[in-house]
């Protein structure tokens, strides 16, 4: 489903299902250079259980126009105007990565319009090393095969999503791959920038108020489960899932897990 948010498309995956904003919706966010289908399990159960669906694609990611934004504040900002736009008045947001920072900025900044917030697979500061940050501004196949090795637990996965033959760590590969090809402004770069830069995490996280809940992979590399506690400490009404045998990758390494928790979490 394309909306206009800001003059620019703005694309958002609906789970297979036409879009009811009377439903309660859930909101899902992607991370750096990744778009709205690293939710595709989980958005689709959902859609069909109940729920209203928006995966968005951020500005310059997948189908969504427009340049790559510079900062969590901006992509916060353009978040709401989507919501908006769509005539969403409250929703559930959920994000992972970078885009748990971006759920998180969008729910200090207007806290009537978020209901409950998810954070999957996030860190706060979240510290992008300058080798990375370099990698992803001068060499990114080499940022893309770092970030590959670092977000799964083994490159010889068992069956994690309802498909046999579902290659894990080359679905990951080929999709930031394919960011990189559509669009050319080092949006790995800018987006790990971005993360790297954010400083309103914990002003943020203790301004929280409404149910929360985190979801992190145990054996997490990109951004361990301690590397949380400063956001789950600050919002004291939050609980914890952490997923055993599971990397940064958590949508699609324990993708029934990752469904269950946030289905349990989602319903009223």
């Amino acid at each position: 489903m394309i909306f206009q948010v800001n003059g620019q498309a703005a694309y958002c995956y609906t789970g297979g299902k036409n879009f009811n904003p009377a439903q309660a919706t859930v909101v899902f966010i992607h991370g750096a250079q990744n778009d709205h289908s690293v939710w595709g399990l989980q958005t689709r159960y959902l859609a069909h259980h109940g729920f209203n669906v928006l995966a968005v694609d951020l500005p310059g990611h997948g189908r969504s126009k427009g340049a790559t934004l510079s900062s969590v504040e901006q992509m916060a900002d353009w978040l709401l105007a989507l919501l908006d736009v769509a005539g969403v008045a409250q929703a559930t947001l959920v994000g992972h990565s970078m885009g748990s920072l971006i759920a998180l900025e969008a729910c200090y900044k207007a806290p009537a319009r978020v209901n409950k917030l998810t954070m999957v697979g996030t860190a706060y500061p979240m510290r992008v090393s300058d080798t990375l940050l370099n990698a992803a501004r001068d060499e990114e196949q080499t940022a893309i095969d770092m970030v590959n090795i670092w977000s799964h637990t083994s490159i010889a996965h068992k069956p994690s999503c309802p498909g046999p033959g579902f290659y894990v760590m080359g679905v990951s590969q080929r999709l930031m791959q394919r960011i990189s090809a559509i669009n050319p402004d080092k949006v790995f770069h800018t987006d790990f920038a971005a993360c790297n830069a954010y400083t309103n995490g914990e002003v943020a996280a203790l301004a929280v108020r409404c149910p929360t809940l985190f979801i992190l992979g145990k054996k997490d590399m990109m951004t361990p489960v301690k590397a949380s506690l400063l956001l789950s400490k600050a919002i004291a009404h939050s609980q914890q899932t952490i997923i055993e045998n599971c990397g940064h990758s958590l949508m699609a390494e324990q993708a029934d897990q990752v469904l269950t928790a946030l289905l349990n979490f989602a319903r009223p």
